[in-house]
């Protein structure tokens, strides 16, 4: 049941990371310059005010986290996010592979 919901997952993540990249692809030739989508912005879009609330958790843990690593994530192109965690949660998904060369019960 955890694989199928993983390659669901996987799969739905993969075809919002497709509109993304059109979406963005359009964008970019109207404007005649090169844009993306922040995940950032994506993040906004989706939980409003409670997104706001996520950098001073962050920075309660370690100031550190929020400046090096999770800024720079929330700047990346919400379309490669979602074609990368599409493509782990396929590959965790997948069904395991049978053994070769010898007789197995099942």
């Amino acid at each position: 049941m955890l694989r199928f919901l993983a390659r669901l997952l996987g799969l739905v993540l993969l075809a919002a990371g497709f509109v993304g990249l059109v979406v963005d692809g359009t964008r970019s030739i109207a404007n005649g310059a090169l844009s993306f989508t922040a995940l950032g912005e994506v993040g906004y879009r989706l939980f409003g005010e409670r997104y706001l609330l996520l950098q001073p958790t962050v920075e309660k843990v370690h100031p550190f986290l929020w400046k090096s690593i999770v800024l720079n994530l929330l700047l990346a192109p919400a379309a490669l996010f979602a074609f990368m965690l599409g493509a782990v949660l396929l590959w965790l998904g997948r069904k395991p592979e049978q053994p070769i060369g010898y007789a197995t019960r099942r």
